[in-house]
């Protein structure tokens, strides 16, 4: 007869094996630098304002999520300790770079922001500058994560091991049910860099700027 692990630590155990996935991907020096630094670019039209569809997003809200009463009842069932936004077990997945050295923040991160840029995208520290981006060779070098090629960076947190997790969520082509799919989540929360910008945003800003200059004389 096998013996079942207490429902709290299945969660722990879970939650550490997650995190050394995490770990093992991440395991670089590139520092995390937070949304608003991603914003200077990203929050602008030119790019198709990346940072305002953040803001609309439920990632956005992650930390909020953790105090209300469903979150509360959650952490009672399975016997937390403290209160969910204070938890470990919760703030890996709600917080970017919980729990990360200090050495890897290059500036300070607000857990209210919750699930920000970079726990998709990476620490960007080193491949937030423009020229660096307008190369996808060069950004993922330096740190650039491809959330398409790397279903880890979503199932790390949307697995069975989260106490909301629905294996019936999502829908396949074929009839199924699966608790997560990538094709379907990714276009739910959607914010592409339109297609005539991609490879071509320095250029197209100096056009901008150059037309701003002709308005004024």
């Amino acid at each position: 007869m096998t013996r079942r692990l207490p429902l709290v630590l299945t969660l722990f155990v879970g939650l550490a094996a997650l995190a050394a996935q995490a770990a093992d991907r991440d395991s670089g020096e590139h520092q995390y630098v937070g949304a608003r630094k991603c914003k200077s670019c990203h929050g602008k039209e030119l790019m198709g304002d990346q940072y305002g569809a953040w803001l609309k997003d439920p990632h956005h809200r992650a930390f909020e999520t953790l105090k209300n009463e469903h979150s509360l009842a959650i952490a009672k069932e399975k016997g937390l300790a403290e209160p969910p936004h204070q938890s470990d077990a919760c703030l890996s997945c709600h917080v970017t770079a919980y729990g990360v050295p200090a050495t890897r923040i290059a500036h300070e991160l607000d857990p209210a922001d919750g699930v920000q840029c970079e726990s998709c995208h990476g620490p960007g520290r080193d491949y937030r500058k423009k020229k660096v981006m307008s190369d996808r060779e060069q950004a993922l070098a330096k740190g650039l994560w491809d959330v398409g090629e790397d279903p880890a960076i979503c199932t790390g947190c949307h697995n069975p091991e989260s106490p909301t997790f629905d294996p019936e969520r999502y829908t396949l082509p074929d009839g199924s049910h699966a608790g997560f799919d990538f094709a379907q989540a990714s276009e739910r929360i959607a914010h592409p860099i339109p297609e005539h910008v991609k490879g071509r945003y320095l250029e197209l800003e100096e056009e901008r700027k150059q037309a701003r200059d002709a308005a004024e004389r």
